[in-house]
């Protein structure tokens, strides 16, 4: 479980660990780390939609390395993670059960045909989400400095990802007591 917390952390501080080992190391070293990270995410992970995702972002992330460099491979790591939770989410929307309803489901089993109806909104909100997010984090990554990317990357889409959230939270609250 330790493992878990600590694999955690340093998914959660990439950016900060990208801009840090471009300012002293380069891609070449960081690559292979990147990819380490993924494989550790992929041996922990217990769920088959997050596999998916991190199957995709190696993949992808290979072919960003291939046609456009190392550098900006290590900095696209945060789109190919919104793009591929962008697709694991809206692809869901054409299931019999959106990825919001079987976290639901965990918890309340015999889901109301209303509550139906919400987590597909919330399905909904956030692929756009992360639709926006990543493309956020793509112009980040291309057109701006290492500063502003680790800026946006690394504080301000957890900031987002944080309100969005508490904001649903909240909403399915008051959703459910009325």
């Amino acid at each position: 479980m330790h493992y878990k917390i600590i694999i955690g952390v340093l998914s959660l501080s990439y950016p900060f660990i990208v801009y840090w080992g471009l300012q002293n190391y380069g891609a070449a070293l960081l690559l292979p780390l990147l990819f380490i990270l993924l494989s550790l995410r992929w041996i922990t992970g217990n769920q088959p939609g997050e596999r998916k995702v991190l199957i995709f972002s190696a993949f992808a992330l290979l072919l960003v390395v291939v046609c456009w460099g190392q550098a900006l491979g290590l900095k696209f790591y945060p789109v190919i993670m919104n793009l591929g939770f962008l697709t694991l989410f809206a692809g869901s929307l054409f299931s019999s059960m959106t990825v919001v309803e079987r976290l639901a489901r965990i918890k309340e089993p015999d889901l109301s045909d209303a509550g139906i109806a919400y987590t597909r909104k919330v399905t909904v909100v956030w692929s756009v989400f992360f639709l926006i997010n990543g493309t956020v984090a793509a112009i980040t990554a291309v057109f701006f400095s290492n500063e502003i990317w680790v800026f946006y990357n690394g504080f301000i889409a957890y900031l987002l990802i944080g309100i969005l959230a508490t904001a649903e939270w909240f909403i399915r609250k008051k959703v459910r007591h009325n």
